[in-house]
């Protein structure tokens, strides 16, 4: 391995959790704007919490805080790769085939990110990493 492959994969874990960090941050504020419309996308949403969109808000939101402190990482982006991979074949293929022609490009990047997180566990700066040690 030459220096440079050395010195980034040694910074792997990091941007790993930097990485989970940033995703669950994002998916938790698309629970926050859906259940409580915070923060404010200019629609006024009025969701019934047993609905299909009242369960995947609170999917989103408490998921995303799960994975945004790097808890139950693994178990969780498994039910949010689902959740997404859900919300993609329900409300974005039956439009079209491509995502950038559905607008399902961000459920279809999710669903493969949250994926990875499955596989790869949460990297650093995690509550998981700190109940492995």
């Amino acid at each position: 391995m030459n220096n440079i492959t050395t010195f980034l994969t040694r910074w792997t874990p990091q941007m790993l959790g930097v990485l989970r960090i940033v995703v669950g941050f994002l998916f938790l504020l698309h629970g926050s704007a859906t259940l409580i419309g915070i923060p404010n996308t200019g629609t006024n949403y009025s969701v019934e919490i047993f609905s299909l969109y009242g369960v995947a808000g609170i999917l989103e939101l408490v998921g995303g805080i799960f994975i945004t402190v790097g808890l139950f990482t693994r178990f969780v982006a498994f039910i949010l790769s689902g959740l997404m991979a859900s919300a993609y074949f329900i409300a974005h293929f039956p439009k079209h085939f491509l995502p950038l022609l559905n607008g399902g490009e961000l459920a279809a990047l999710y669903c493969f990110l949250f994926l990875y997180f499955v596989f790869a566990g949460s990297g650093a700066f995690s509550i998981d990493r700190l109940r492995n040690k």
